[in-house]
């Protein structure tokens, strides 16, 4: 038995990230390392904390290895505790499967990150788990209760965005008031009046 991880206690991340064309995007990852893509289900980036490993320090681990990324803004913004949330039986022996843990009942704290891009490269991490950007219209079935926590990341998102300037997190260092409209627009959900936005700037 792995006795490496904490069995009850997780982190899942949603990873933002902005295209020009396709607007907000997800990051997702194969459930099985190392598997052919159209055979392996698909998940939100997350692990089981490390024994005597802070939350955040874990949030941080995960999304260093996967985007190689150190410095990336995280936030967290739900607790994830229905005692009903792993009753996939094919997800949860891949989890005991795959961590070497007997589980049977995981609370995972969600955090939200938003990636710029064009610093985004493949690790071997990224590589082995086939991680790649989906369009939020694109996203299919994912694992266990992993689209519930995307849609509660995406409204918390959008709830933050209100009151900071997270656009700034998203963009690169140079970019038009076209894309810092495109963007408020994509993360925000509806179409803002270009002669409004452009006076509120």
């Amino acid at each position: 038995m792995n006795t490496g991880f904490n069995p009850h206690i997780s982190v899942d991340i949603v990873v933002f990230g902005f295209d020009d064309n396709e607007g907000l995007k997800v990051l997702l990852i194969n459930r099985d390392k190392n598997k052919n893509t159209h055979t392996s289900k698909l998940k939100l980036p997350g692990s089981l904390i490390i024994i005597r490993e802070r939350l955040h320090n874990s949030a941080h681990r995960v999304l260093q290895e996967l985007t190689g990324i150190k410095d990336i803004y995280l936030k967290p913004f739900e607790v994830f505790d229905n005692p009903e949330r792993l009753q996939n039986g094919e997800d949860l022996q891949w989890l005991c499967e795959s961590s070497g843990i007997i589980v049977e009942r995981v609370v995972t704290i969600a955090y939200y990150s938003l990636v710029k891009l064009h610093h985004y490269s493949e690790t071997e991490l990224s590589k082995a788990y086939n991680a790649r950007w989906f369009s939020l219209e694109s996203v299919p079935d994912l694992i266990f209760d992993h689209n519930e926590i995307l849609t509660e990341g995406l409204s918390a998102l959008r709830k933050e965005f209100l009151t900071e300037p997270l656009c700034f997190k998203l963009l690169p260092g140079k970019f038009t008031i076209n894309q810092l409209q495109r963007i408020s627009e994509s993360i925000l959900g509806f179409e803002l009046d270009n002669r409004n936005f452009r006076k509120s700037r």
